[in-house]
């Protein structure tokens, strides 16, 4: 396998329309990264400039220490597994794992041994002689792996694989395709998805694209408690972080806030004391959120409404101070709650401050 750098990369179409730029990663032998972000933010263009498909107008690609800017995609040793199965309908599964490898005009013995590795590691050996109309849709996305397996390449490129299942299917998918991974713990994944559930369970690390370029990289349990700027911290995670208008009134290695809402909270970020009277905005997710009757709480809110989901209740507060919608998660169910005013709290390791939309952790 190989790892992957890309320096500098930048796409633009008709030489004025900028999709991408400055696009800076080291990817190592085995690791399994996530690209995620908005729709249009070009994370499915910059998988298909690693794969060749789309060409890189400016910096730097290398695979495996080799620049292959310009070098054709099926010299790359990359295989791509894309959203729709792309599986011949008259050809057995046998035969469609085994095409590329044919056209290649490698010895029988190597083609039968390489589907028969690969119909063991996707459990598709009782399978190997049904024509695709006869699976169901993870068995021909589990096909389409397959036939990526059987070339044996350095890079294993997946942009958006799971998109056209159903629900139930989506989850049996990501978690065969994170079994794949422990089988194959020295193919290096990129994995293209807009699901925040795939990329935090699959993902080595996650990248996530905003604005033309990065806005940060990390593992998943990075992204979530030390998200470097709003955007990261309201992307990651659901339902979407609460961004509370307030003012710095106390500095140190915990920061208190005093929010225009009417209530404080300290967080744990650290502070300066020229930071005194800084306008900032405070994150809390809403499963950190606890209700409280005391006095040291973030804000009181009336509930305007509720969704029990059985495990949690989601919780919509009417208008608090500038802040259109605020949400809290409690666990089990409280219908109850509707129409009543609430005070909501958060430990200060779970608050996050945010001056000109970027943390104070990372100034």
């Amino acid at each position: 396998m190989a790892d992957l750098k890309l320096t500098n990369i930048a796409k633009t179409y008709g030489g004025s329309v900028d999709v991408l730029r400055d696009i800076n990663l080291d990817i190592k032998t085995g690791e399994l990264v996530v690209f995620v972000g908005p729709s249009g933010c070009g994370k499915s263009t910059l998988l298909r400039m690693i794969a060749g498909l789309e060409k890189i107008t400016g910096g730097e690609l290398q695979i495996g220490g080799q620049v292959v800017n310009d070098v054709p995609p099926a010299q790359r040793g990359i295989a791509m597994v894309f959203q729709s199965y792309a599986l011949y309908p008259h050809m057995t599964v046998r035969d469609n794992m085994a095409f590329a490898m044919k056209l290649a005009k490698k010895p029988k013995a190597e083609i039968d041994a390489a589907i028969a590795n690969a119909a063991k590691i996707l459990q598709l050996e009782d399978y190997l002689d049904r024509l695709p109309k006869a699976l169901s849709g993870g068995q021909r996305q589990r096909v389409a792996i397959g036939r990526s397996i059987v070339r044996d390449p350095k890079v294993y490129l997946f942009d958006e694989p799971l998109s056209n299942l159903d629900a139930a299917l989506r989850v049996a998918t990501r978690i065969e395709i994170a079994q794949l991974k422990e089988s194959m713990p020295e193919s290096t994944m990129i994995y293209v998805t807009h699901d925040q559930v795939e990329a935090m369970t699959l993902a080595t690390r996650i990248v996530v694209l905003a604005n033309k370029g990065i806005a940060q990289v990390g593992t998943p349990l990075e992204l979530y408690e030390r998200p470097e700027n709003e955007f990261v911290a309201q992307f990651i995670g659901s339902p979407a972080m609460n961004l509370l208008a307030g003012e710095i009134t106390g500095t140190g290695a915990q920061t208190t806030v005093a929010l225009e809402a009417g209530g404080k909270v300290v967080s744990a970020a650290p502070s300066q004391a020229s930071d005194m009277g800084l306008k900032v905005n405070v994150g809390i997710r809403p499963e950190d959120m606890v209700s409280t009757d005391g006095t040291d709480y973030a804000f009181e809110g009336k509930v305007n409404f509720t969704e029990a989901l059985g495990e949690v209740t989601l919780l919509y507060f009417d208008k608090v101070g500038n802040n259109d919608a605020v949400i809290g998660k409690l666990p089990g169910i409280h219908a109850d709650l509707r129409g009543t005013a609430v005070r909501m709290a958060a430990a200060p390791e779970k608050v996050q401050v945010f001056h000109n939309g970027q943390s104070l952790y990372y100034r």
